[in-house]
C-alpha cells in the first residue's frame, strides 16, 4: 500500500526472461468514440462555454486513439464497450475521486479544471456522475507490452494485531519508525556499471562525485560507494544506504535488523507475532491493538531498499504455489490456474501466509530479535523470515477513515486500488472488470488508483483494497483473479508519446522507438528514466 514511495517491498530480478514481441502499432489524432460509439460527447454536467480549449496533437488524451509506453499500450474505447459501465453505482466511487482531486488539482490546468467542475456534480446521483466522467474523460483499455488485455487482480486489507507500547513478553517484536541514519541516492544519477565511485553526503542525500579516482576517496568528507552491491530496481528509483566507516553500504537487511537491532530507529510499539508483523509490512499499514483497547494506527514510512524475496510456498507437486515471472527487472505475480490448493474453498491453511496474491511459507522457527536498549530473554534467533526486505512505519495522526495510501489520501474500502504507477498514475479513475473471490460473480466497478507497492508490478495489475476486519482479510487473502483495466484520462491531458508504427519492443524496453517508461511522470511516484 501500499503505497512508494512504495509501501510494499521492491521485487527482485530472479532470472532473465527474454521474450521478444513484434508489435505493430498505429496512431492517429482522431477523437475516440464515446459511450454511444460515435465521435460526439455525452451530455456534460458543466457549462460548455466554460470548458477549456483542448490542445491538438497525437499525444493528447481524447485525440490519440492509441499510444504506448515501454510497459503498456493504451487503446481508446467507447464507454459502452466497458463491461459493467452502465450498471455500476458511481456514487460509491465519488468520495474517493473527490479525495484524489485534493491532490490532482495541483497537477496542471486539465486536472484543476476537471476537479473544479466535479464540485458542481450531484454526488448522490449515479446518472450525474456517470455523465460527468463520460464528458470529461476518455476511456483507454490498458494492455501489457505483448498487447494482452488480461492481467491479475489481487486484494489487500488493513490488518489488526495485538501489541503493547512497552517491551514485555509476549510483545517482543519491535515496530520500527524510519531510521535516522538512512541515506538516499537517486539511482538515475548513478554511473553505469559495477565499479566503485566517490560520493559525498549532504544531509540525507548522497551525491556521487565525478572526475575523482579511487585514490581520492581517503579525503575528508568522501565515501566509497560500491555500485555492484546496490539494488537499483525500486519504483521510486531511490537507493537506500548507510555509512560504515569510509564506505557507503546498502541499508541493513531484515536479518541484520533482527540480529543487530536498529538503534537509529524509534520503536512505535511491540507485537507478539513476527509473522503478523511481516504480513502488516507487506500490506503497508495496520492497526495495533493495545491491552487497554486503544488502537495505534501505523502507515508506511520507508523501506530498507532490499529486494522482496519471499519464501514461496510449495504445492504438493513441488512447484511454487504462486506463479511468478520476470518482466524487465522485476518479479511479477501471474495467475495460477487450477493449482489445486484450498483457495477456492476458503479453508484456512495454517502452514502458509496468503497475502497480496502470493502464497508464502511460514517460517519453521521464530525466536527473539535484538531490541536496542533491551535485554533479550534467551538466544537471539530471529524471526525465521528469510526475506531481506523490511518496512518501517509511522504513526498515523488520524484514526478515522481508511489508511492513507501512497497518494497521500485515505483509502476507500471497495473503491481504492493499488497499481503500478508507471502504467497507471496515482489518483486516476480506473474501471476494473474481474470476479468476486469465492463466488466468481462479476466484479465490475469504477475504482480510484490511490496506492502502490513493490509487489504491484505490471501494466494490467491491480490490488483491490477490501478495508479492515475479518471479512476484509478473508476476501483479500482469497482474491487472485483475472482482470482487465480501463484508465480514464481527462480530455486534453498530455500523455506518453503516440505509438510508433513498426516499433519492435522487448520485455522491459523498446527497440527502435524512444518510448517513455511512465504514462504520466509524477515526481516522487513515477520516475521516468
Amino acid at each position: 500500500m501500499h503505497t512508494s514511495p512504495s509501501p510494499h517491498f521492491a521485487l527482485p530480478l530472479c532470472r532473465t526472461a527474454a521474450v521478444v514481441a513484434l508489435v505493430l502499432l498505429a496512431a492517429c489524432a482522431n477523437t475516440p468514440p464515446t459511450a454511444t460509439g460515435t465521435a460526439t460527447t455525452a451530455p456534460t454536467t458543466a457549462d460548455p462555454a466554460t470548458a477549456p480549449a483542448r490542445p491538438t496533437g497525437g499525444s493528447v488524451a481524447g485525440q490519440a486513439r492509441t499510444f504506448s509506453t515501454q510497459l503498456a499500450t493504451y487503446t481508446a474505447v467507447g464507454f459502452d464497450a466497458v463491461p459493467g459501465w452502465a450498471r455500476d453505482d458511481f456514487s460509491e466511487s465519488w468520495p474517493a475521486f473527490l479525495g484524489s482531486c485534493k491532490v490532482l488539482n495541483g497537477r496542471g490546468a486539465e486536472w484543476k479544471e476537471v476537479c473544479e467542475r466535479a464540485l458542481k456534480v450531484d454526488g448522490k446521483s449515479t446518472q450525474a456522475i456517470r455523465g460527468f466522467f463520460e464528458s470529461e474523460f476518455s476511456a483507454y483499455q490498458i494492455r501489457d507490452d505483448d498487447r494482452k488485455p488480461d492481467g491479475v487482480v489481487t486484494g489487500y486489507f488493513e490488518p489488526e494485531i495485538a501489541g503493547s507500547r512497552t517491551y514485555v513478553a509476549p510483545f517482543i517484536y519491535p515496530v520500527y519508525g524510519q531510521p535516522e541514519d538512512m541515506l538516499f541516492v537517486d539511482a538515475r544519477k548513478l554511473p553505469a556499471g559495477s565499479g566503485t565511485v566517490a560520493a559525498k553526503v549532504e544531509g540525507r542525500n548522497v551525491i556521487v562525485q565525478s572526475g575523482l579516482s579511487t585514490r581520492d576517496m581517503g579525503a575528508s568528507g568522501l565515501y566509497a560507494l560500491d555500485l555492484s552491491a546496490i539494488t537499483r530496481d525500486t519504483l521510486d528509483r531511490k537507493v537506500r544506504l548507510r555509512i560504515d566507516g569510509k564506505r557507503l553500504l546498502p541499508y541493513y537487511t531484515r536479518e541484520e535488523i533482527e540480529t543487530k537491532g536498529a538503534p537509529n530507529a524509534k520503536v512505535l510499539a511491540f507485537v507478539s507475532s513476527a509473522t503478523a508483523l511481516y504480513e502488516m509490512q507487506i500490506q503497508g499499514s495496520g492497526r495495533i491493538k493495545l491491552p487497554s483497547g486503544e488502537i495505534v494506527r501505523v502507515a508506511y514510512a520507508e523501506q530498507n531498499g532490499q529486494p522482496f524475496r519471499p519464501t514461496i510456498a510449495q504445492a504438493a507437486n513441488g512447484k511454487p504455489r504462486s506463479a511468478v515471472k520476470v518482466r524487465g527487472g522485476s518479479l511479477e505475480l501471474t495467475l495460477d490456474d487450477g493449482d489445486g490448493d484450498d483457495e477456492d474453498t476458503g479453508a484456512i491453511d495454517s502452514s502458509v501466509i496468503r497475502t497480496r496474491g502470493f502464497t508464502l511459507a511460514r517460517p519453521t522457527a521464530s525466536g527473539a530479535v535484538v531490541v536496542p536498549g533491551r535485554r533479550t530473554a534467551g538466544a537471539v534467533t530471529g524471526s525465521g523470515i528469510k526475506d531481506p526486505s523490511y518496512v518501517f512505519f509511522k504513526e498515523s495522526t488520524s484514526p478515522a477513515g481508511g489508511p492513507v495510501g501512497a497518494f497521500g489520501v485515505p483509502l476507500s474500502a471497495g473503491r481504492s486500488i493499488a497499481v503500478d504507477p508507471r502504467s497507471t498514475p496515482l489518483g486516476y479513475p480506473v474501471f476494473v472488470s474481474t470476479r468476486t473471490p469465492g463466488s466468481g460473480a462479476p466484479m465490475q466497478r469504477l475504482t480510484i488508483a490511490q496506492d502502490t507497492g513493490g509487489a504491484i508490478r505490471g501494466a494490467v495489475r491491480a490490488d483491490y483494497f477490501f478495508g479492515n476486519g475479518q471479512q476484509a482479510a478473508t476476501n483479500a487473502r482469497r482474491m487472485k483473479e483475472r482482470g482487465q483495466l480501463w484508465i480514464l484520462l481527462p480530455r486534453g491531458l498530455a500523455v506518453a508519446q503516440a505509438a510508433v508504427s513498426g516499433a519492435i519492443r522487448t520485455r522491459g524496453g523498446p527497440v527502435g522507438a524512444n518510448l517513455p517508461q511512465c504514462l504520466v511522470p509524477t515526481e516522487g511516484v513515477c520516475v521516468d528514466d
